[in-house]
């Protein structure tokens, strides 16, 4: 009777030591960091990027797309802050709430097409080569010189 009980208390140990070794259910494995997403369009497209400044500080997500910085899991974005050059935007958002966080960059898509509806057929081409996708908890503004091309290295990059 003790062998028994010593056997299945040895069992029970075992078992408590291999639970602890447990891979944990909630990490996502598909994570992906966004800085080095945009380093490698910088990398990869170093004409689109020309004179664009990064930004740093979720704070910034909130006072140029009115995103909430609760809603901000990972970020990577640069801009063209000088206001009187072309509004050239790279965006990439990681959020629980990527239904919210898309609403906000389309509206700011929506804002370049009418700035340049009324400027230039040029700048006007080239934002609508742009635009805002998804992609799970990823949403993503792309404004540049072949954003399309962009737009498509993000998504592979999400995958």
């Amino acid at each position: 009777m003790k062998k028994l009980v010593a056997i299945i208390m040895v069992a029970v140990l075992a078992v408590s030591l291999f639970a602890g070794c447990g891979s944990d259910s909630s990490s996502d494995s598909s994570d992906v960091k966004l800085s080095s997403v945009l380093a490698k369009i910088n990398e990869k497209y170093p004409e689109a990027v020309n004179g664009l400044t990064e930004l740093k500080e979720k704070s910034d997500l909130t006072r140029y797309y009115e995103i909430d910085e609760k809603d901000i899991n990972d970020f990577a974005a640069e801009i063209i802050k000088d206001s009187s050059k072309a509004s050239l935007e790279i965006v990439l958002v990681k959020t629980e709430n990527p239904d919210d966080v898309k609403d906000k960059l389309d509206l700011r898509y929506k804002a370049i097409l009418s700035q340049y509806a009324s400027y230039s057929a040029d700048q006007l081409k080239l934002a609508k080569e742009g635009g805002v996708e998804s992609t799970g908890d990823y949403v993503y503004l792309v404004v540049a010189e072949n954003s399309k091309d962009i737009m498509k290295t993000i998504a592979d990059e999400l995958d």
